[in-house]
């Protein structure tokens, strides 16, 4: 009984340390999606008002786990009975975020004033008027957050399934929901903490230390330039993760990026790859809102 007992405890040691490495392991090779997620939902959730941030970024957090609870199961059944359909349904999702990144882009360059000063006008009646259309704004916020983190969530979940592919069963469950627990703690930890800066930097602007005055500025000083920057971070990574997807799910595009990469040589080839990803995404994303925009001016035309 003892030795079975001794057995069982050394088999469970072995399975840990195993999952212990697979989940390091897929934890590096999903660093640089985590970090086109963070920037991507830092941007999302800016712009609410200050006493809902966290309330808005607790909510989107939420959805980020009920995407991930669909995704394991989904991600093992497909690898399981269609592993061919992996790569297809991913770059749709790498499609979907270009398609996102150059709406954003066609917003900034070509809308019009009045637009901006409609979106103006109906923000300062939800103030005025009612929280329930602010509430309904904010609503609006946490589904595209959430609709982005479903994109980001299946590309972490399909990169560390490909890491523990050999491993067993058992194993990769529970690297998957290791990975997901993780990265969704991470990312909106990290985002919790970005959009609460500005509160910081006015809690120690109102201290009494000189030092800690002048770092409370500095932060209130920086916080208006660091949410810019993440949102120019976030529609890039969406070009960047969008066309990486579609350069990879196309063995072609892929190749060529890798030649490219040769030619330009050592000194400069490890960013070849990732503007050559950029620009995969900068055409795809044109080219998606291009037929969008036609299918919805022949359905109004048609009605």
């Amino acid at each position: 009984m003892a030795t079975s007992l001794l057995a069982l405890l050394d088999d469970i040691t072995t399975v840990l340390d195993d999952i212990a490495v697979l989940t390091k392991l897929s934890a590096k090779k999903t660093a640089g999606v985590l970090g086109d997620d963070l920037a991507l939902n830092a941007q999302q959730v800016t712009g609410v008002q200050s006493n809902r941030e966290i309330p808005v970024v607790l909510a989107v957090a939420k959805g980020s786990l009920i995407n991930k609870s669909i995704l394991v199961p989904l991600a093992l059944a497909i690898s399981a009975f269609a592993p061919w359909a992996i790569t297809p349904l991913l770059m749709v999702g790498g499609l979907y975020l270009c398609f996102e990144g150059a709406e954003k882009l066609a917003h900034k360059f070509f809308h019009h004033d009045a637009e901006d000063a409609a979106h103006h006008e109906k923000l300062t009646e939800a103030l005025i008027h009612t929280e329930v259309d602010l509430l309904a704004l904010e609503r609006d916020k946490v589904k595209g957050a959430v609709r982005t983190d479903f994109v980001l969530s299946a590309e972490i979940i399909a990169i560390t399934l490909g890491a523990v592919a050999q491993a067993s069963f058992a194993t990769q469950v529970a690297v998957l929901v290791g990975i997901s627990l993780l990265m969704t703690v991470g990312v909106y930890g990290l985002v919790a903490g970005i959009v609460k800066l500005d509160d910081a930097g006015l809690y120690l602007s109102r201290q009494t230390s000189a030092a800690a005055q002048r770092l409370g500025r500095g932060i209130l000083a920086a916080a208006p330039w660091l949410m810019k920057g993440l949102s120019v971070v976030g529609t890039a990574a969406m070009f960047l993760v969008g066309g990486g997807i579609i350069a990879h799910g196309w063995p072609w595009l892929h190749h060529a990026s890798e030649s490219l990469a040769y030619r330009v040589g050592a000194g400069w080839g490890w960013l070849t790859p990732l503007l050559f990803d950029a620009a995969t995404g900068i055409i795809a994303g044109i080219a998606a809102v291009l037929v969008w925009t036609g299918v919805q001016k022949l359905r109004a035309a048609v009605s």
